[in-house]
């Protein structure tokens, strides 16, 4: 039995027992185990810790298989364990596997050498998943949850599915646009909804300009949003008639919402930074934000009613309104900052995109421009894919106007454009090839666009090569 058999089998055991695939940190984990790796060299090569590799992900997956195939499961006894399952050609499987697994055995037999068939194609890729949509999808906005082509970034989805479960709880996601903070705030939410939770997604990119004109105006508007999604707006206009803005949100959410309600509420706030520049609101919802958090805390009665509410914050830019530490809801709960994919994971990427058989020097060429940008990376992927250009003629073109990046790009221009200092800021980053220290709020700022990336010496340089040409050519 070759590993792309073995993976085929083990992921359809994962399905049946627990209704999802297996994750590619756990295939990383059963490919090196495959090949008599241990845990420090699989640490070593793909960037974890051996503690987080042997002392958590590991015995989690193998206690999996262990519950799915009916019996003990271990690191070195795994291949043993499917060689006899497919030696009882499935008869020692729990009978809700028998159905998933014995096409596979079936199409083995025809596919085997000695099955007198001419076909002697591979079963199965370890890059395949199962009942997930494997279309070719244009990269734009959330990748859907029935999309192959969202790749994980362990240990961080692990740990937020874990958070959203706490009572009271509060994740913070933060990274530049176009890095993945919807997809993965989509993916929390769902798993939430797996555990029984009510979810409620708000965008605040989506808010009228008229919402930001006053505090009473944009809580009403926040709290008629939650309202209307969970049909619980019938007594909204009697609270509003009393109290303070921010007593009578509160007042509402504790008796119309969380006390109607027996499950846990997770509500997702999108695009936070929409409300940085309006200074007064800010200030007065973050620290009701953070007012809520703390009376989950509190240990008396209406901290079991607040434990049901659990929040999601997503942001691109960094927090520069000045907040009280103790009044923030930004120094709190789990922080989350995505990190752009690396070369193991830009080569999944690739490994997902039919047809795509590039050897790792192509990945590293395209890594070379772009660096682990998860959108541009994909759309490089698309298009390649899509036989509209070669990735020689990508990588050729892509910093100029003809190139795939070019709407992009001018976007970063026009936002640039708009703020003369950070113009002058960043054409000095795009004209040294080394490191070089800015004064704090341009590097502050060009950070939160995403235009450049912090060395270890608070000392900055273009996120990417794409930027570093493009920009020199625009800037000078």
């Amino acid at each position: 039995m070759d590993f792309e058999t073995a993976f085929k089998i083990l992921d359809a055991a994962v399905v049946a027992q627990t209704k999802r695939h297996l994750k590619d940190i756990e295939v990383t984990i059963l490919r090196s185990s495959w090949q008599g790796k241990k845990y420090g060299e699989i640490a070593q090569v793909h960037g974890y810790t051996t503690e987080y590799l042997q002392h958590d992900v590991g015995p989690k997956l193998w206690q999996m298989l262990s519950a799915a195939f009916g019996e003990k499961v271990s690191k070195k006894n795994f291949q043993a364990a499917l060689e006899r399952q497919q030696l009882s050609d499935t008869a020692a499987l729990p009978k809700q596997l028998e159905a998933t697994l014995q096409p596979q055995l079936k199409r083995e037999k025809m596919t085997s050498p000695n099955s007198g068939s001419e076909g002697n194609e591979e079963v199965l890729l370890t890059n395949e998943r199962p009942q997930l949509n494997t279309e070719p999808e244009f990269p734009v906005g959330q990748v859907p949850l029935t999309s192959s082509f969202y790749v994980e970034r362990p240990p961080i989805e692990d740990r937020c599915f874990q958070e959203i479960l706490q009572p009271g709880a509060l994740i913070r996601i933060k990274a530049s646009r176009q890095m993945g903070k919807t997809s993965l705030m989509a993916r929390i939410l769902d798993e939430a909804r797996k555990h029984g939770c009510q979810t409620v997604a708000l965008s605040f990119h989506l808010a009228d300009k008229a919402v930001f004109t006053s505090l009473d105006t944009f809580l009403r508007w926040f709290c008629e949003s939650v309202g209307r999604k969970l049909k619980q707006l019938h007594q909204l206009d009697d609270y509003w008639s009393i109290y303070g803005s921010k007593d009578k949100t509160t007042a509402y959410f504790e008796e119309c919402l969380l006390e109607e309600i027996d499950s846990p509420l997770v509500i997702s706030l999108d695009g936070v930074d929409r409300i940085f520049p309006h200074r007064e609101i800010a200030e007065d919802f973050f620290n009701l934000l953070r007012a809520w958090y703390e009376y989950a805390k509190y240990g008396d009665r209406s901290s079991e009613i607040w434990k049901k509410l659990r929040l999601i914050l997503v942001h691109s830019k960094e927090v520069y309104i000045p907040l009280n530490i103790n009044q923030s809801p930004f120094n709190v709960g789990l922080s989350i900052e995505l990190q752009e994919f690396n070369q193991e994971q830009v080569q999944i990427l690739v490994e997902r995109h039919q047809g795509l058989n590039w050897i790792d020097t192509q990945v590293e060429k395209l890594m070379e421009m772009v660096g682990g940008h998860p959108y541009l990376v994909r759309l490089a992927l698309y298009h390649v894919q899509h036989q509209d250009i070669t990735l020689e003629q990508l990588l050729e073109t892509a910093p100029t106007e003809a190139g795939i990046y070019k709407d992009h790009l001018r976007g970063h221009l026009c936002n640039l454009n708009d703020h003369p200092n950070l113009v002058a800021a960043f054409s000095q980053v795009v004209k040294s090839f080394v490191p070089i220290e800015l004064d704090s709020e341009s590097a502050f700022k060009l950070h939160s666009m995403g235009l450049v990336v912090y060395c270890n010496d608070n000392k900055v340089m273009p996120r990417c090569d794409l930027y570093r040409q493009y920009f020199q050519n625009r800037l000078s």
